[in-house]
């Protein structure tokens, strides 16, 4: 990996604070995790930080928020419905308003854009023109998203979202790639050079992830509770999960098991239609989206936890939230085998062959008979977590790709700061 930053060196020795601004279109901030963290690890090194992103439904709703330090300008964004046309709407007016809230926050020295889409380049290279540095975050890949998405194969929208990539690739001076995998595609396909892309792995908020007593009543009165946790859209995999625990019952006999599944998304009715087609109703329980404190709850009452993401071209190489959540909670996982679930999870996980729902119904029993096995598992974990995985060792790649990004150039402040979205006089 490129070379590490002090904390100072990242917000620039000079003893002005550098600013950033952080633009992200498909979640709020603070609930998007990630870049809750790398604002605040952003901040703690003397960077002065503005988020750009949507108002969430029932959190994150001011248009308008100063949180520990770190302003958050939000604008409405109705999700796309409907097909490419709907996602034309929200991406043209997701444009329109990081372009006037940009231009409300001034000159930066970093303009951070998170995909997806691949169309924040758009406003960032406006920014880049007015001296900022452009540093491209990755969560996703967007053509296999847009694969593994929509059944239409590589047509002209997929050639579209690809060219989408390029030109993103093209217009960032640093790369921050989830994992080595992403990493491996942005040297390869995106033509960048090794020391403009920095692994900065998404970790778990551990003091979010604490541990509490479990509480049997959330087993139903069944002796194992088995849990999901995260986003269910169509490629997330629970379908797959409800086949298997259909296959658990039916094949391998077994019913001492409750199921909830925590989360919503774009399939979330759909699914609970699902459990209803294959008569899980009764052992399955869908919360939708619950507080931290209910989430945490049932993650300490689990015996299993399950990671159904079938194998397509995004999920083998991506990293999955909730698998790092499970390991915090000290839980052992059931997933598919997929090349990033075995570097994230290690021991900590039982992998069935890929889209194999009796094999994965196999494992959950398996796990569900070992009670020693799934302590053994879980303490694992935890230890990944705690080491390798830890949220520090991201923060120190993180503050290098800026210390990168801003190398050779002085902070925004004293190159003349001019009115809001004019260009410094040079």
């Amino acid at each position: 990996m490129p070379g590490d930053a002090s904390f100072k060196d990242a917000g620039g020795g000079s003893g002005r604070a550098r600013r950033a601004l952080i633009l992200v279109e498909n979640l709020s901030v603070p609930f998007d995790r990630r870049v809750w963290q790398e604002c605040t690890t952003l901040r703690d090194a003397g960077w002065t930080v503005d988020v750009i992103c949507p108002q969430g439904s029932k959190r994150d709703t001011e248009a308008e928020a100063e949180i520990e330090g770190v302003r958050i300008h939000r604008y409405p964004l109705r999700a796309a419905t409907g097909g490419p046309a709907g996602y034309l709407r929200e991406y043209g007016s997701a444009l329109w308003h990081t372009a006037r809230l940009a231009r409300r926050v001034g000159p930066v020295d970093v303009v951070h854009a998170c995909n997806p889409p691949d169309l924040l380049f758009l406003p960032a290279l406006w920014l880049k023109r007015r001296g900022a540095r452009f540093v491209f975050d990755q969560h996703d890949l967007v053509p296999e998203l847009y694969l593994s998405r929509f059944d239409r194969g590589e047509d002209l929208l997929y050639r579209a979202v690809c060219a989408l990539e390029r030109l993103t690739y093209r217009a960032a001076d640093v790369v921050l790639a989830t994992n080595e995998s992403y990493r491996e595609v942005a040297l390869r396909r995106g033509g960048r050079r090794p020391e403009d892309v920095f692994v900065v792995r998404s970790a778990p908020d551990t003091d979010r992830f604490q541990p509490v007593p479990p509480e049997p009543e959330l087993k139903r009165g069944k002796p194992h509770l088995l849990c999901y946790l995260g986003v269910m859209g169509p490629q997330d995999g629970v379908d797959y999960a409800l086949r298997a625990l259909a296959k658990l019952r039916d094949e391998f006999g077994r019913t001492d098991w409750h199921a909830v599944f925590v989360g919503a998304g774009d399939t979330f009715e759909a699914m609970v239609e699902l459990s209803r087609r294959l008569g899980l109703s009764e052992q399955v329980e869908f919360t939708g989206r619950v507080p931290d404190a209910d989430l945490v709850r049932y993650l300490s009452t689990a015996d299993v936890c399950l990671s159904p993401d079938p194998r397509n071209p995004l999920n083998d190489v991506s990293t999955m939230n909730k698998v790092l959540e499970y390991m915090v909670m000290g839980r052992p996982i059931v997933s598919f085998d997929l090349r990033e679930a075995r570097v994230s999870a290690g021991d900590a996980a039982l992998y069935a062959p890929a889209d194999d729902e009796a094999a994965f119904a196999g494992l959950i029993a398996q796990l569900m008979d070992d009670p020693e096995k799934r302590a053994w598992m879980g303490k694992l974990g935890q230890e990944r977590i705690g080491g390798p995985l830890a949220w520090r060792n991201s923060q120190r790649a993180l503050l290098a790709a800026y210390a990168a990004a801003c190398r050779d150039r002085a902070p925004v402040t004293t190159r003349g700061r001019g009115r809001a979205g004019r260009r410094p006089r040079r």
